[in-house]
């Protein structure tokens, strides 16, 4: 399939390119953040140009669609949208935590079956989280998404954890002999995951693209701000 692939959910910005008939993908990641807004559209038309895609060409535009950076989700998203308005080709929203399990299988190696709790950093000393099991080819979700602190986090030793938790909060998360593992939801990995998305019948119209958020607030105030300072 021709796909474009983009994920600004995280602190990493990437990008990545499937053309029909070639194996590897053309990728590229650089920081997120702020520098998105700014960066995203260029390195896609550059990327797009290295493949010798036009953007009608594509089966569909795949972004990571949360949860994920407030800002970075609507970056994505809106992105997303807009090129697929002008293409006329359909979107794939990907939760980017099932992205995370999918780098982390690939990653590691892993043979079906693949069991991984994959975990975002969401700021303000909260974890985005969720469990998922790779078996038969599919991926299933045996958990819903949550919002928590490290400590709350119910898993039982099996299977890996991955995401981009553990410098912040690895000393706070449950124990266990699984396998820890740094992953973020990469494009190439939001490749691998839509074709079957896709024949799910997960692509939607460029106007019902949406981000999934999980948290309302996405900034503290003074005081809260103060009282986490003086609880360290």
């Amino acid at each position: 399939m021709n796909l474009l692939a983009l994920d600004t959910s995280t602190e990493q910005m990437s990008i990545a390119v499937q053309r029909r008939g070639v194996g590897a993908p053309w990728q590229h990641t650089a920081p997120g953040g702020a520098r998105s807004s700014t960066h995203l559209i260029p390195d896609i038309q550059r990327l797009m140009a290295q493949a010798q895609l036009q953007f009608g060409e594509l089966d569909a535009i795949v972004f990571g669609a949360g949860p994920g950076s407030f800002t970075g989700l609507r970056t994505a998203c809106s992105v997303a949208q807009g090129l697929a308005f002008g293409a006329g080709v359909p979107v794939l929203p990907v939760d980017t935590l099932l992205a995370v399990a999918e780098e982390a299988r690939f990653q590691s190696g892993e043979a079906d079956p693949c069991a991984v709790t994959a975990l975002l950093d969401a700021r303000m000393d909260e974890m985005y989280a969720a469990s998922y099991l790779f078996e038969s080819g599919l991926w299933k979700q045996h958990e819903g998404y949550s919002l928590i602190k490290p400590e709350n986090l119910g898993w039982d030793g099996s299977g890996m954890l991955a995401g981009n938790v553990f410098a912040a909060y690895g000393a706070r998360l449950p124990d266990g002999p699984g396998l820890r593992l740094l992953a973020l939801p990469t494009a190439t990995a939001m490749l691998r995951l839509a074709p079957k998305l896709l024949a799910a019948g997960g692509a939607v119209r460029a106007d019902q693209a949406l981000p999934t958020y999980l948290r309302d607030k996405v900034a503290q105030t003074t005081l809260e701000r103060a009282a986490a300072k003086a609880a360290v």
